[in-house]
């Protein structure tokens, strides 16, 4: 009986999702890693406004006919509002930001500012959340957030100076972070790439008048390999990327999945040097240390803050709870 009781039963699932949700999280993260340098490249011909736009603008025709081969249903009141503040954030806040940041800052220096993200996501969970994490959190993302500033104030070329594509970048982390935070509570009631799914069908009509815009300034050229790099931000880090990041949010836990984003700005600033030719320096490398460090330290301090581990008690009467 014992072998095959319940509780031995219960168990095994846990640990499986447990590793699901990292195998998922890691996906997502390994595709969004190239964004960073891709639209450096596509930006060298492309408008960042175009840029913005058309990558949401595809990946929504992709959502759309994904939604109604599928026939999934309609989220439902609040919902809607929940996927307007998803779609602000990751549809249109950061691609669109990024976009103009790129025009002007090289991947590798984006990468460590945008290695704020795991710290920032964090926060805006815990604020979604109403939690009440132990002070080293704060301390930490706080000392995350005045490294990082501080490296792209030097990069800028004095302690007092951020440039413009600086705090364009700021702005992509708190935009990111907020459509992260929100699209991964409502990826647990819509699924996972239902979600992003429907935030661009929300951003749609915003976006296609950018596009329109944005094709009326300046007609679209470019050279295959930038429009290469263009079709992998629609397709791949506009759509088909959260089909795996959110998958992973959803089978959680969330604060331990999320810690996976941490790798990310290391793997965009080895694609800036190996696809872009980008020489790694020591203030870039010991800058991108620092902001993932603090970051790791943040996420992990609020992740046992989370999720006390049981007592011994509290294990043997739930398993004879199951038993029975």
């Amino acid at each position: 009986m014992r072998d095959n009781s319940s509780a031995t039963a219960h168990i095994s699932p846990v640990v499986s999702h447990s590793r699901a949700g990292l195998l998922w999280s890691l996906l997502g993260v390994l595709a969004f890693s190239f964004t960073v340098p891709f639209t450096r490249v596509a930006v060298a011909s492309l408008s960042p406004l175009f840029i913005g736009s058309g990558r949401a603008v595809i990946a929504a025709m992709l959502a759309a006919a994904a939604l109604a081969i599928t026939r999934q249903s309609r989220p439902t009141g609040s919902q809607w509002l929940r996927l307007a503040v998803v779609a602000g954030g990751i549809v249109a806040g950061f691609p669109l930001l990024t976009s103009f940041a790129l025009t002007t800052a090289s991947a590798s220096h984006a990468a460590v500012v945008i290695a704020l993200l795991p710290a920032a996501t964090a926060v805006a969970a815990v604020i979604r959340g109403r939690e009440r994490p132990p002070l080293p959190f704060w301390v930490m993302a706080a000392v995350g957030a005045v490294v990082a500033m501080v490296f792209a104030s030097l990069q800028g070329g004095g302690v007092a100076e951020l440039t413009p594509s600086d705090l364009l970048l700021f702005a992509a982390v708190i935009a990111a972070a907020v459509g992260y935070a929100e699209g991964g509570m409502l990826a647990r009631e819509l699924g996972s790439w239902q979600t992003i799914s429907w935030a661009l069908i929300v951003a749609a009509p915003v976006m296609v008048l950018l596009l329109i815009i944005a094709v009326a300034q300046q007609t679209p050229t470019a050279a295959p390999i930038e429009w290469a790099a263009f079709a992998y931000l629609a397709a791949v880090s506009m759509f088909l990327g959260f089909f795996a990041w959110y998958r992973g949010l959803a089978i959680g836990p969330m604060a331990r999945v999320s810690q996976v984003q941490l790798i990310q700005p290391v793997l965009s600033i080895v694609w800036a040097a190996l696809l872009l030719g980008e020489q790694l320096t020591w203030p870039t490398i010991v800058g991108g240390c620092a902001v993932v460090l603090c970051a790791a330290i943040a996420v992990r301090v609020r992740l046992q803050r989370a999720a006390p581990i049981p007592s011994t008690t509290a294990r043997t009467h739930n398993q004879r709870t199951m038993e029975t």
